[in-house]
């Protein structure tokens, strides 16, 4: 890990993920009746989704909006953390009945176990569990991370019950981490590290770099596999805002002091400061 002395907070924590879409209504369905989060509150133009009182998802009606290109800076999926692997197999099977063909993987990645879809609008979705921090591997202040095969029937079969199929809305879920696209990693590692305060936790070459606070596997993290050389996004339909949960408004403002440091244009009030990182991503940090 890196020796910042202007780190975020050990139990700061991801927030919803916004992101603007062409047809609201499929979109809610998907992440609803397939993801089987619950709609925690909604109107003609937006939707929020979650479970219990935790958003998850937060989509807005932009149909005037045209759709980013694959190669853009912007999301490259929504990492969704689910608390058992029961509660993970009952989403990933109700997917797989409801939506078959948005299913594009499955990997064992030594911290956790992940299972990779796109939704509708084909804005990434990560569903998954992490095994308890006591089995991960740091070594040279690095976490160790592989992409095993993970068989989708297997896990299921050993995890999936009946009253799970019926019922697949079970336990929590949250924002574990969001992953995004950008141009290089080098950039990313200077505002998202040095100066945003995350630690950088691995990094594969010069293509992917990942970030967390408190020893956490990964917040978040940035890879050029389709965006190299992207520069700064324009208002598109896909990712409008990622959101950062900290655990005081003291933390706020200690962010607030450092991004301003740093030349940010920044917008604080007092709860919440929001800025753009090099692509325009829009992120909002928040006191708990």
């Amino acid at each position: 890990m890196t020796s910042n002395q202007n780190l975020l907070a050990a139990d700061t924590s991801m927030g919803a993920v916004t992101l603007r879409v062409a047809d609201l209504d499929a979109m809610t369905k998907y992440y609803r009746d397939a993801i089987a989060l619950q709609v925690l509150s909604a109107d003609g133009d937006f939707a929020v989704l979650g479970r219990g009182t935790t958003a998850v998802m937060i989509l807005v009606h932009a149909p005037e909006l045209r759709n980013a290109s694959p190669r853009d800076a912007g999301l490259f999926h929504t990492a969704i953390l689910f608390e058992t692997e029961e509660a993970l197999a009952a989403s990933v099977y109700s997917v797989a009945q409801k939506y078959p063909n948005t299913f594009t993987g499955s990997s064992d990645h030594l911290v956790s176990k992940a299972f990779y879809f796109n939704d509708p609008e084909n804005n990434g979705v990560e569903l998954y569990w992490d095994r308890d921090r006591s089995d991960w591997s740091w070594a040279h202040g690095s976490i160790e991370m592989s992409t095993l095969y993970l068989d989708p029937n297997a896990f299921l079969q050993q995890n999936l019950t009946e009253e799970s199929v019926l019922q697949p809305m079970i336990g929590g879920a949250q924002v574990g981490h969001v992953h995004l696209q950008v141009g290089d990693v080098e950039t990313a590692r200077e505002f998202y590290v040095n100066q945003l305060g995350f630690e950088a936790t691995t990094m594969y070459g010069d293509s992917a770099l990942f970030v967390s606070a408190g020893g956490y596997h990964h917040h978040m993290a940035m890879n050029t596999w389709n965006s190299k050389g992207a520069g700064p996004r324009q208002l598109a339909l896909g990712l409008a805002e990622v959101a950062i949960t900290v655990p005081t408004p003291d933390d706020v403002g200690s962010l607030s002091e450092r991004l301003a440091h740093y030349g940010h244009e920044i917008r604080n009030d007092g709860q919440t400061v929001s800025f753009d990182d090099p692509w325009s991503n829009h992120i909002k940090v928040v006191s708990a």
